[in-house]
């Protein structure tokens, strides 16, 4: 797999509009560190850490819905393997004129569009959320 990031993202985007409560997937710091700030923004309900069949370390994610519908609607990667995309503190996107989050890594972890802002910190985009 050359973009685990990118496919955590594909599972939560696909289980979400297929209307499922939960999905896994394998663990990784940066899949942690992306969720934590999902989870802080209100998009998940929350994640745990689990075991496959297999005995290998995953992820299991809680899907949040408000009304039927998906608390996520827009979930796009941003930087890929193939195409770094680092942005300094003036340069960090505004997803949906603020309505939205971009995540970014940033030399003081992984945080939301506006905690790097507040930091006065810029680092690689890794995904916008809406």
């Amino acid at each position: 797999m050359n973009d685990p990031l990118g496919d955590m993202l594909t599972r939560i985007r696909n289980a979400s509009m297929r209307g499922k409560s939960t999905v896994r997937t394998p663990a990784s710091k940066i899949r942690a560190w992306v969720l934590d700030v999902l989870k802080s923004e209100g998009y998940i309900r929350g994640y745990a850490e689990a075991t496959s069949a297999r005995g290998l370390p995953e992820l299991e994610i809680e899907l949040k819905y408000f009304d039927g519908a998906p608390v996520i609607r827009e979930l796009k990667r941003v930087s890929t393997p193939g195409r770094r995309v680092y942005s300094g503190v003036r340069g960090i996107p505004q997803v949906r004129q603020g309505l939205g989050v971009a995540i970014v890594s940033t030399p003081k972890g992984v945080m939301s569009d506006a905690q790097a802002r507040s930091a006065n910190v810029g680092g690689e985009v890794l995904c916008t959320v809406f």
